[in-house]
């Protein structure tokens, strides 16, 4: 069967003696296309290669000529144009970069301005490019890329060796421009691959045609890896010199360009090897920005000096007490400047605090000291679970110290913050200025009476509480009964001494003659918390089921001491991201008593101080207002006064950090079952006061 009879295609007609017959002319438009269709097909098989090779023999048949090489390379070009031209089209820049290089860590600062603490994942901290001094900036251009600012983004001679290098195994080879290399840190792997290679040029010709070339150098100064832990020129000048990129000089700005090729080679903390490298390199990189115009020969001849770096690293993770002060610090910030915890895990922010540093340090020696006697494993049944919780608030509301455990790290709990130890008859001075504030009322249905601290009370051992209506009944049927400490009888007195001397039974009647809800709102004013505040029961006025901090606790009497103004304490000063202000709500001061009132309560804790239930501080600080608190059940000891410079609340209890509940602290370290709880304390506060006074 012939082609045709198989289906195949026809090339042409034949006549009877096998000749193709030629088509008519003009008939139909193939015919008039016929001589340009040959034409075509004429230069084709001029352009198709004749291989093998015609007229050559051997091996010689197989060597394509001249003209087929030529050919071959000429596809290749236009080939690979077109796979660049549709790659390049087809690559975006992606929206988010790594998470590394957007992580950033939080600093925290002292009241003095030096570095608290960091915290984050990574020691990075942007800044923005007009804070990176020029002749820094030229620094890293002479090192790393003088032609930055004229380059397309890409390097070709450097692509070719990268290469070669990936091609062979060879070790890594320089020549990226600073847009590659911030397009590899930021938006690609480390891998060292030509497919990686190949889209970091993609990526780096797009970034340089659609972005700024001050902004890529920004983000790649705020990027890259300096060593010591740090990303970002900002966290290496911090590390390596202590200060602030914008305050480093050129010399030192060209230490840290020298990093860039390798923070592991240069550092010169780590082998004398690497000191002498780095010296080397960073005479080569002064020299070089002469040659680039960021520096004149005689401002060269000024750096003959290596600038040493220091050898210690950047602040670590926060530990000890610093890990409580971070952790109020933070709570404030993000409460006050209303950032979302996504968004402050991202870092980037400095956190200014109100501690002080020499404070902080007072307070801890005078806690440590007054531990010593504790021993948990001689006399676990009077030492175990004994902790203490203090803290310092200036008159304005700034948190001046705060004691919060032993180690943050190994115990997060923070003792100073804590609303679980009864406040004991700390409480008692709202009560009494609730009174002089409001006045009482003993018959239902008249008019408030006012009192003053000469109004006379009795201060006998079991005084029946009274109503309006009669005794007061708690609910097992029982008359409830004021209790002195000693079961003491102290006859009839003022309410100011009954504040001053720490007598209960006037101050549980004078709670219910104001009116506990009265009493509640005051202490409330005063910056108490609401859900550290009990019942409304009798023993409310004797702080028996009142829990509120220490922290709390001294800014409370400090609004005595301010006149009736209370300002809630607060541990933040200033909060800036990358160098940028953040708003935050700050406290304002609001009046809570009049200032006759204020007075009146502060002269009764001065006399407690120098005649009452606190005169063991008497010779501590002159001048000083204060008040022990102590529990029926004998679960805490406290001890609060103020000073012209702040107040000071110091609490000493027992608690298992399991359930919370309040042990006795009879026979606490050694003492005798008589000793108050506060005895402690207000030792404690007397060390303090005259160290920082």
């Amino acid at each position: 069967m012939t082609p045709e009879g198989m289906g195949g295609v026809r090339s042409g007609r034949r006549d009877k003696s096998g000749a193709r017959r030629r088509p008519r002319e003009g008939a139909g438009r193939l015919g008039a296309l016929t001589p340009a269709v040959d034409a075509a097909r004429t230069q084709l098989r001029r352009l198709r290669p004749a291989f093998p090779r015609p007229g050559r023999t051997g091996w010689r048949r197989w060597v394509p000529s001249r003209r087929q090489w030529l050919g071959a390379c000429l596809y290749a070009c236009i080939a690979m144009t077109g796979f660049v031209a549709f790659a390049y089209a087809t690559t975006d820049i992606p929206d988010d970069i790594n998470s590394f290089a957007r992580q950033q860590d939080n600093v925290y600062y002292w009241a003095d301005g030096t570095t608290m603490a960091r915290t984050g994942w990574v020691s990075r901290q942007e800044m923005p490019l007009d804070k990176v001094p020029p002749k820094v900036q030229g620094a890293v251009l002479a090192a790393e890329n003088a032609s930055f600012y004229s380059d397309p983004g890409v390097s070709p001679s450097g692509f070719l060796r990268a290469v070669r290098a990936a091609a062979t195994g060879g070790e890594t080879q320089g020549g990226s421009t600073i847009t590659q290399q911030y397009v590899k840190n930021a938006y690609l792997n480390q891998d060292r691959t030509l497919s990686r290679k190949f889209t970091e040029i993609l990526l780096a010709v797009k970034l340089d045609n659609q972005r700024d070339k001050k902004r890529i150098l920004q983000d790649y100064l705020n990027t890259s890896w300096f060593g010591r832990g740090t990303y970002g020129m900002q966290r290496a000048s911090q590390a390596y010199y202590g200060k602030d990129v914008s305050q480093l000089n050129a010399s030192e700005g060209a230490f840290l360009a020298s990093l860039l090729k390798g923070a592991g080679l240069f550092d010169p903390a780590l082998s004398p090897e690497n000191h002498e490298r780095a010296v080397e390199r960073w005479s080569w990189i002064l020299d070089r920005m002469v040659e680039t115009g960021h520096l004149t020969r005689a401002e060269r001849a000024t750096y003959t000096k290596f600038p040493e770096p220091t050898g210690a690293s950047l602040p670590g993770t926060p530990g000890a007490q610093t890990g409580y002060l971070v952790e109020l610090a933070k709570a404030y910030a993000i409460k006050t400047g209303h950032i979302p915890d996504a968004e402050f895990d991202l870092g980037g922010y400095q956190i200014y605090t109100t501690f002080d540093k020499a404070r902080m340090q007072a307070l801890t020696t005078a806690v440590q000291e007054a531990q010593k006697d504790f021993d948990a494993e001689r006399r676990p049944d009077t030492d175990k679970h004994a902790k203490i919780g203090a803290a310092s608030v200036a008159p304005d509301g700034r948190l001046l110290a705060v004691y919060g455990g032993p180690d943050y790290l190994k115990q997060g709990f923070n003792e100073s913050n804590a609303t679980t130890v009864p406040v004991g008859t700390a409480f008692t001075p709202f009560v009494y200025a609730a009174a002089l504030e409001e006045g009482v009322v003993r018959t239902r249905g008249k008019a408030r009476t006012p009192v003053f601290p000469s109004t006379a009370s009795d201060g006998n051992d079991q005084v029946t509480v009274q109503t309006p209506e009669g005794p007061y009944w708690d609910r097992s049927g029982k008359v409830v009964k004021g209790r002195n400490d000693g079961g003491r009888n102290w006859g009839q007195v003022t309410l100011s001494q009954a504040v001053a001397n720490s007598i209960n039974t006037p101050m549980l009647q004078l709670g219910l003659d104001v009116g506990l809800d009265r009493v509640e709102s005051l202490a409330e004013r005063s910056g108490l918390l609401e859900s550290s505040l009990g019942p409304r029961i009798p023993t409310f006025a004797l702080g028996e089921n009142s829990t509120p901090s220490a922290i709390r606790m001294a800014g409370a009497y400090e609004t005595f001491a301010a006149g009736g103004m209370h300002s809630d304490p607060y541990s933040v000063r200033s909060v800036t991201r990358n160098g940028a202000a953040m708003p935050l709500d700050a406290p304002k001061p609001t009046r809570v008593v009049k200032a006759e009132t204020a007075r009146a309560v502060t002269d009764a804790l001065r006399s407690a101080v120098t005649e009452g239930s606190a005169k063991a501080v008497a010779k501590a600080h002159s001048g000083t207002a204060g008040k022990t608190g102590t529990t029926a059940a004998n679960t805490a000891g406290w001890f609060v006064a103020s000073t012209e410079n702040e107040s000071t609340a110091v609490v000493v209890y027992r608690m298992s950090l399991t359930d919370l509940v309040p042990l006795p602290l009879t026979g606490l370290g050694g003492d005798t079952p008589n000793t108050p709880g506060s005895e402690r304390a207000l030792r404690l506060w007397a060390n303090y006061i005259k160290a920082v006074k």
